[in-house]
């Protein structure tokens, strides 16, 4: 099993905005350090708690940073440009890299990023779809292009504007080829999406805020859309985000993860509490379709979502865990704000130096 690292960290408001995007570089910087497979990076224009506005500019700070971690978008949120900005721009960071790049997306789930880019009213899904298909076709295709694929609004040629003798109208092609991976997100059970992801050869991440029974849906989509293209699915391209904090002893576990008033794990899952609450999607939290919204609370919450202990009780948690989904490539640790520096170090130290060993020994690996 690899270990991947995921970042969409919930920062308490007060924090000065260049702390806290210090903090995350810092986080990145580590688990490169401690050996981590890949780091995934997600993005809000108008979240004052999710504050990194554009992944893709986050992570170029982190190339001459870093060695040989992969270094992915968590996503780029694909209804807020043009697929032409997107295909260029992460063509030219796959070259900076040094290939090292992975196409994370999502259609851009946020409410007030999308009225702000007035596209409140707008089929963002359906946008996302258009736009993966022209990013795809770009990279496949030679100038002029001429792509106008069907009930698709993006339309993209250089026809009237080619030079081939002057250089102009062709468009840049990544470092790794035919593409650099393409990852997508999964953050709903029974997520049909992910039927179309294995059809596209796309892999899927499943998201830390899911119980494991929703996260066991993900699979057989995922398998169904391999095979509507003749090809098995393979469980490695498989990974799966959780929430876990491990610490040397017990005690220290259960407060920072838990207990304590002050917990970054406690402070996210409130966050997302509400924010699920509001939209009207508690069903996430939910352990069956029609539980009553009133047996959901912050701390059953916490106590399904949060994975705590040392390192070897977080290890047969995630065994566990394990056995409910089935196997998968990747176990992504979920990175939340640093409210203490040395505890957040640490627990991502046990995690890639203890708990990693010891789950790939008990698998075999």
């Amino acid at each position: 099993m690899r270990l991947g690292y995921f970042s969409m960290p919930l920062h308490p408001l007060g924090r000065e905005w260049a702390d806290t995007l210090r903090e995350d570089r810092d986080a990145v910087i580590l688990a490169d350090r401690l050996g981590f497979h890949d780091a995934f990076i997600g993005e809000h224009l108008t979240d004052r708690h999710e504050n990194i506005t554009n992944s893709l500019l986050f992570l170029a700070t982190l190339i001459p940073e870093t060695t040989q971690i992969r270094l992915g978008t968590g996503t780029t949120n694909l209804s807020h440009m043009h697929p032409v900005l997107v295909a260029a721009q992460s063509a030219m960071f796959d070259q900076l890299s040094g290939g090292r790049f992975i196409l994370g997306i999502s259609p851009g789930a946020l409410p007030s990023d999308a009225e702000v880019l007035g596209i409140l009213g707008e089929d963002r899904n359906k946008i996302f779809a258009e736009s993966i298909a022209v990013i795809t076709k770009i990279w496949e295709s030679e100038p002029p292009y001429n792509i106008d694929l069907p009930d698709n609004r993006f339309k993209v040629t250089t026809a009237t504007t080619i030079d081939l003798d002057l250089g102009v109208g062709v468009m840049p092609k990544p470092l790794q080829q035919p593409r650099p991976e393409i990852v997508g997100t999964v953050v709903a059970p029974f997520s049909k999406g992910v039927i179309a992801m294995g059809a596209a050869d796309f892999h899927p991440l499943s998201a830390n805020f899911l119980l494991p029974q929703w996260v066991a849906t993900h699979w057989p989509n995922y398998v169904e859309g391999k095979e509507s293209v003749g090809v098995t699915a393979n469980p490695s391209d498989w990974r799966v985000a959780r929430t876990i904090f491990v610490a040397d002893d017990e005690k220290t576990a259960e407060s920072y993860a838990k207990t304590d008033a002050n917990s970054p794990y406690r402070f996210y899952y409130s966050q997302m509490y509400k924010k699920m609450k509001k939209i009207g999607r508690l069903e996430l939290f939910k352990t069956y379709r029609d539980q009553p919204d009133d047996e959901i609370t912050l701390e059953t919450v916490i106590d399904k979502l949060v994975i705590t202990g040392t390192p070897d009780s977080v290890a047969e948690q995630i065994l566990a865990f394990r056995e409910s989904t089935g196997a998968f490539g990747e176990i992504v640790y979920a990175g939340l704000d640093w409210v203490d520096p040395t505890l957040a170090r640490r627990s991502m130290e046990l995690m890639a130096e203890k708990v990693l060993p010891t789950i790939n020994s008990a698998l075999g690996e």
